[in-house]
């Protein structure tokens, strides 16, 4: 199963897929879309959004696709402007018939770190030890979109047997070859 997992924002959209075989994950790949550096007028930024999700899910061709739920902001017009680029790209996956699921930031934080209060940095630092990815991205958004691929894959449980994964130390005991002892 190939896992697409989308952070929007109006300024960078974050992306990042998985595959799924089995109990395993692997990195297919990962990237941001800059979306404020594409059009000045915001209604074409938009449009924009909407293409590059597209162009990113014909190359991908992803099985199900997990958005970030939306939260509380203290700026109206941000919240808006973060309503407006979620909906040009959940339209674009719309358009191709993808299932979509969405997860609660707190829900990614702790399925991935193990704690629902993680910072950027711990999310980082799990997701890169996760699926075995060297470099740093440049982006918080970028991993934040493979942290919200990770969550559904463990909210999914492995291929075939759909056996679920209840806790953390549930997937400790599971994946004994995916811990690293420091």
């Amino acid at each position: 199963m190939i896992i697409l997992g989308i952070d929007p924002g109006s300024v960078l959209l974050g992306f990042g897929a998985i595959k799924s075989q089995g109990s395993s994950i692997s990195l297919l790949e990962y990237g941001v879309i800059k979306a404020k550096l594409i059009q000045e007028e915001y209604n074409k930024r938009l449009l924009e959004i909407n293409f590059k999700v597209s162009q990113i899910i014909q190359r991908i061709k992803p099985d199900v696709v997990a958005f970030e739920t939306m939260f509380y902001h203290k700026n109206a017009q941000s919240l808006i402007k973060l309503a407006q680029a979620r909906a040009a790209a959940i339209i674009a996956v719309a358009n191709y018939n993808i299932e979509i699921i969405e997860y609660a930031p707190m829900e990614i934080k702790k399925s991935v770190s193990g704690r629902g209060n993680a910072s950027k940095q711990q999310i980082q630092f799990m997701v890169r030890n996760i699926l075995n990815i060297s470099e740093t991205p440049e982006f918080f958004d970028a991993t934040d979109a493979l942290a919200i691929a990770i969550t559904h894959f463990y909210k999914q449980g492995t291929a075939g047997n759909k056996k679920r994964i209840r806790s953390w130390s549930d997937f400790v005991t599971k994946n004994p070859d995916r811990i690293i002892n420091l």
